[in-house]
């Protein structure tokens, strides 16, 4: 039993971590503390020296703490948090409704387009599912749209902020991935917009042939002359476009790294909240206290993660996973790739972005490096950026996929009394359809991820 336990240690290691975390446990505590526990155990076994545990700190402290690109990580989600808490979403979505009411679907194409913009800096989906369906269903449902064209609207702007940068799990990646920030957030924009523009045609088509269930603003609603119109959108779009432009030229143009566009976008917040006359004391503590919790959970799952990989791939849990596709027939690089996506996919349905992330991407990224794409994508040295947007596509699908899709629950916690399960189910199913294209299309088209930053020069 011992000499098996010794061969096999990484696979039971594998499989304790996925069976600990179905039983409810926070996923920071059980990759750490099962990184910990199977290191003991193969040190009690002679097959681990119990000196290399203090490899986990060099590596946290020394990696992971230092690393120019997750010091953006924390000012990023404060961004976020000052854009959440200073109503700026209710401003955009005002100007919007007001730029795009003579459109038909028009409340549902302010929706989509308020959330390309918004979505993305607040960076996690849950909070953005959530914001967006405490603002923006219930006007939708009063103004007589149908219950799930609405939900299917708001659900997919939603999870688009994981997406189009300044995203923070491409920000993570970079990190897992060892790849330039500026290149994944060059190689993501163009899909994320991608996908947005799925959705709008869609919306615009389900208006047109059905418009009883988009209907039309009323002419005599919102401001009446040029002068209201143009003071709403100046107050209420304007300054957040600029933010955004600026946060993501100064990266795309070279002018700034990826941690000081991160600053620029903290203050350029605070800016805004306070040409809103919304700055005050109280909404910084607010802000401060929920950047804080949102980044102490990010970089305690850092910090389980680290020790998980460093004991899994001290066990030789990557010549095991390695040795494990071969045998189910998994060895050409394009098999390989369709496996990662598939399990990535359904991942996504118990998980978060952030666990897949750190668990998935240290053993098959180095894995997938290896092999030769580029017969499909021009230049091996691409493929991380590639990889990383099919990866970030990928998880946006899963968050959408009936019936366990984080994104329907979210859903389902903040909608009316008189909309069910299969109301929500329903509503996602189109949207769902113009992902996986959206997917696809990335797969098959790779210069829809390349082309960017390869102008920009980032893939040098």
């Amino acid at each position: 039993m011992i000499a098996w336990l010794s061969e096999n240690l990484a696979l039971v290691m594998f499989v304790t971590m996925f069976v600990v975390i179905f039983c409810g446990y926070p996923v920071a505590f059980v990759l750490g503390g099962t990184g910990l526990a199977f290191g003991l155990i193969a040190w009690s076994v002679g097959d681990f020296p119990l000196v290399k545990l203090t490899n986990i700190l060099l590596r946290m402290w020394g990696g992971v703490a230092v690393d120019p690109v997750l010091v953006s990580l924390p000012m990023f989600i404060f961004m976020g948090a000052l854009l959440e808490r200073s109503g700026v979403a209710k401003d955009m979505l005002d100007a919007s409704q007001v730029m795009l009411r003579r459109t038909p679907g028009g409340l549902a194409v302010a929706v989509m387009v308020m959330g390309t913009i918004l979505a993305a800096p607040i960076g996690v989906v849950g909070a953005s599912v959530i914001m967006l369906s405490l603002i923006s269903l219930p006007p939708m449902l009063a103004a007589g749209y149908d219950k799930r064209l609405a939900i299917g609207t708001i659900g997919s702007a939603g999870t688009l902020g994981i997406l189009i940068p300044p995203s923070i799990m491409l920000v993570v990646m970079g990190e897992m991935l060892n790849t330039s920030l500026g290149a994944l957030f060059a190689a993501a924009t163009i899909p994320g917009f991608l996908l947005s523009g799925l959705y709008l045609v869609y919306i615009w088509g389900v208006a047109i042939a059905k418009p009883a269930w988009a209907p039309k603003m009323p002419k005599e609603s919102g401001p009446q002359t040029w002068g209201e119109v143009w003071k709403v959108v100046a107050f209420g779009m304007l300054p957040m476009t600029v933010l955004m432009v600026v946060v993501l030229g100064s990266i795309f143009a070279g002018f700034a790294t990826a941690t000081e566009s991160a600053g620029v976008g903290c203050a350029g917040a605070m800016l805004i909240a306070w040409m809103n006359g919304r700055f005050s004391l109280k909404m910084l503590k607010e802000s401060i206290r929920d950047s804080c919790r949102a980044n102490g959970l990010v970089f305690m799952v850092v910090l389980g993660a680290t020790g998980f990989s460093l004991i899994f791939r001290e066990l030789g849990g990557d010549e095991l996973m390695l040795s494990t596709l071969l045998h189910l027939g998994v060895d050409t690089p394009w098999e390989m790739l369709i496996f990662v996506m598939i399990l990535i996919f359904l991942l996504g349905f118990p998980f978060e972005w952030i666990e897949i992330c750190l668990i998935v991407l240290p053993i098959f990224a180095p894995i997938l490096a290896k092999m030769d794409f580029s017969s499909h994508i021009g230049n091996n040295a691409w493929f991380m950026p590639w990889f990383a947007t099919l990866v970030a596509v990928n998880l946006q699908t899963s968050f959408m996929s009936p019936p366990f899709g984080a994104t329907l629950f979210y859903m389902k916690g903040t909608v009316p009394p008189g909309v069910s399960m299969t109301d929500v189910y329903r509503g996602m199913y189109p949207f769902l359809i113009l992902q996986v294209i959206g997917l696809f299309l990335c797969l098959y088209y790779p210069s829809l991820s390349l082309w960017l930053p390869e102008v920009t020069g980032m893939l040098d």
